[in-house]
Parts: structure tokens; C-alpha cells; sequence
């Protein structure tokens, strides 16, 4: 695009639509150092046009050289790549949208909602689950998706939307997608990630958590924090400056000392992400895990991307496995 600085290079990239053809679009995730259970996914888009300032997919090899918004075309061979590997699978199978961009910021561009989701509901064995931020559902109410796509939201407290999610629909447009969704039958679930323990965080997620649980039944919830790059970190800071509060807990010079503690106890993990400290986690999760239990204690209940200690600190143990990007 005409330049090397990598913050002027994904601001340029934010506003610059590719078409193209995607030719390995159906891949298997295969995460190492976590408990993630890894999980089939594809790729119809690239990317995304929202500007979270934390955003980790920046900071991946795929996304920090060549950071555009991509569509691509060959939808008809993505889906027959899908069938066949489902079928090969022979049981149902969660093909996941939403690991390398957003599932429906496009969708009022490329209008693909109209032709994935009734081809996974009279498929055999292939089930879709999208991840999103956007609001964009009116593609999707109509339709005839026979509970075989599940739809998720990336949600967050209000304030941390405010001042972390730049360009990306507000929170309680969010939660009437849900809400809209979920009245058309489709199983909606919600991925509170990442959160971000800053200023007086119980009484923002608490109030958050019970805004959420009343407005939308889920089905499922997923908690995380952050869990981010050594670039995307990099690309953060030249947002926000290397001060800024993320930063400060994730303990900046960890990023570029190596593994271990920071002065703010951040930690480099086995699957080479930057995360806060234990205790920091386990504090967090051990509270809204409460909030969420007091106002609906039969919800489902997963961490993203978190290892088989947490689970166990966490008395979560059978829930490894049962999170967002899976049946």
C-alpha cells in the first residue's frame, strides 16, 4: 500500500476491500499450549472493517502484512469443501465463522447469510457457528436454518466498548441482534471477550453480566481475557501509546524481555500469547463466574483459550471442551 509503518499500514487496510478467491477457505484449527479443543472453520471473508484497539487477529502473520478486508467470491467451492469434509466426518461437525474475521460485518455487502445458512440446514451433518460484533441480522430472520446455525456475539461492558472498540456497533445494538435472533429461533450464545480488568471492573461487569442475562437466553457463555500477540501488542501501543492501561497490566516489557513475570504480573504463555497474571485471571473469572451463576445458574459456562489449570482452579474441569467455536 505504499508504506512500511505498520500502523499506517493496517489504517490503510482498514479502509481497503479485496476481492478475491480463497482456495484453502476450510482449515482445522490446531492449537497448541491450551485447552482449546480446536475445531473446523472457513473463511468466506478476511478479516474485518472494526478497529478494536486490542485486537489480536492484527498481529497475526496472515493479517499484519497484508491487513485488508477481503470477500472472497468462490462461495459455491468454499461449501463444497465444507460438505465434503463433513461427510468424510460422518457426524455433526461445527464448521466455525468467525476465527480469521468477523461472521456478518459483510453481510449487508456480500448478502452470503441467504445462501450458508440454508445449506447448512438440510445438511446432513455440517453445523455452523458464527462469531460476530456486528448488528447486521436482518439477512438472517427470515430464513430456514433448523437450529443448525448457531449465532455468537462478542460482547463487553459498555464503558470498555466506549473506550476499546472503535467503529464497532454499540452494545445494546448488540444485544437486540441477539434478542431478535434468538425470537427467530436460531440458538445464540455470547463470548464476553476480552475482558479488561480496569477502574472499579465488578461493579461494570456485574451490572453488565445482569443487563445481558435478562435481555438474551443464551445458551451458552464463553469468558476470556486477553490472550494477544507480541505484534499485536506492538500495534496497539502505537494507537494508545505504550502507557495505556493494557498495556500496564499486561506488563509492556514483557512483550519484549521474553517469558515471565512483569511488574504488573503479565505473563507469556505456553502457546506463545501474552496474557495477564494467574492470579489476575483467576480472580476475574472466579467473579463473573458468580454473576453469572446467581442470576442463571443452568447456563453452560467455557474460557476461551485458557489451559487445563484454570479449568481445574476454577472447578470448571467438565466444561473443558464445551466452549464457543464447538457444538
Amino acid at each position: 500500500m505504499g508504506t512500511a509503518d505498520p500502523l499506517q499500514l493496517h489504517e490503510q487496510g482498514k479502509r481497503t476491500l479485496v476481492l478475491g478467491e480463497h482456495r484453502s477457505a476450510v482449515l482445522f484449527s490446531e492449537e497448541a499450549g491450551n485447552s482449546c479443543p480446536n475445531y473446523w472453520h472457513f473463511s468466506p471473508y478476511g478479516f474485518c472493517p472494526y478497529g478494536c484497539h486490542y485486537c489480536y487477529l492484527a498481529g497475526t502473520p496472515g493479517v499484519w502484512f497484508s491487513p485488508t478486508v477481503k470477500v472472497f467470491l468462490n462461495l459455491e467451492e468454499i461449501l463444497a469443501e465444507v460438505d465434503r469434509t463433513a461427510n468424510q466426518i460422518g457426524r455433526p461437525t461445527a464448521f466455525y465463522l468467525g476465527k480469521l474475521q468477523d461472521g456478518l460485518a459483510l453481510e449487508p455487502l456480500s448478502g452470503y447469510a441467504r445462501t450458508m445458512i440454508p445449506f447448512f440446514a438440510q445438511h446432513p451433518c455440517a453445523r455452523m457457528v458464527i462469531l460476530t460484533k456486528s448488528a447486521n441480522v436482518e439477512n438472517l430472520l427470515d430464513l430456514d436454518h433448523a437450529s443448525r446455525t448457531t449465532l455468537s456475539w462478542t460482547v463487553n461492558a459498555p464503558e470498555i466498548v466506549q473506550r476499546f472498540e472503535t467503529n464497532t456497533p454499540a452494545i445494546t445494538d448488540r444485544i437486540d441482534a441477539m434478542r431478535r435472533c434468538a425470537q427467530a429461533g436460531y440458538p445464540v450464545r455470547a463470548v464476553l471477550m476480552p475482558i479488561i480488568p480496569v477502574g472499579d471492573w465488578r461493579e461494570t461487569y456485574g451490572r453488565f453480566i445482569v443487563t445481558l442475562l435478562e435481555s438474551v437466553p443464551l445458551s451458552r457463555i464463553t469468558l476470556g481475557l486477553i490472550c494477544s500477540y507480541p505484534q499485536a501488542q506492538r500495534l496497539m501501543e502505537l494507537k494508545l501509546g505504550r502507557e495505556n492501561a493494557i498495556s500496564l497490566l499486561l506488563a509492556s516489557p514483557l512483550a519484549r524481555n521474553g517469558r515471565g513475570a512483569g511488574r504488573e504480573g503479565g505473563e507469556r504463555s505456553d502457546d506463545g500469547r501474552i496474557r495477564f497474571g494467574r492470579a489476575t485471571r483467576e480472580e476475574v473469572y472466579r467473579y463473573l463466574i458468580g454473576c453469572i451463576r446467581r442470576h442463571r445458574p443452568d447456563l453452560e459456562i467455557g474460557l476461551c483459550l485458557e489451559d487445563e489449570a484454570m479449568f481445574a482452579a476454577l472447578d470448571l474441569t467438565g466444561s473443558m471442551g464445551r466452549c464457543n467455536c464447538v457444538l
